[in-house]
């Protein structure tokens, strides 16, 4: 590793990152705060069903395209989730979202870390609160 690195080049690298990505504990806070966005879970339907964050939108991200204009309100701006870090599909999303003009974040960790987080989720029968996964949240 060298020691003379231009600081400058990494400001832009993470500030870059910070701008279209965010993560469980931010979604979190901000929707706790009221701070208006629309949250999209890009999964498929059989995902969704298991559960997903409430207050969620359900698109599957093949679908953003063909009807993101009429579900998604364009002034809001839009923050995609997929199942966790080994799943792309809310990248997919996000690059649709913002091929069609949204203001758009990626959530790091998606779903599988929101629930690690020991953060309520919907089911199709109910709603669930998890216990905090002590390697990925203090408890």
């Amino acid at each position: 590793m060298t020691t003379s690195q231009d600081t400058s080049a990494a400001v832009a690298h993470f500030t870059e990152r910070l701008t279209f990505e965010t993560d469980v504990a931010d979604v979190h806070a901000d929707l706790a705060a009221g701070v208006q966005f629309t949250l999209v879970d890009a999964r498929s339907q059989e995902s969704w069903d298991q559960g997903h964050v409430p207050g969620a939108v359900h698109l599957p991200g093949g679908k953003v395209r063909l009807r993101a204009e009429q579900t998604i309100d364009r002034d809001l701006p839009v923050v995609t989730y997929c199942w966790g870090p080994g799943c792309n599909a809310a990248t997919k999303a996000a690059l649709e979202f913002a091929k069609l003009g949204y203001q758009v974040k990626e959530m790091l960790g998606g779903f599988e870390y929101w629930v690690r987080e020991g953060f309520a989720y919907e089911t199709a029968t109910g709603r669930v609160q998890p216990d905090p996964d002590p390697l990925s949240s203090p408890v």
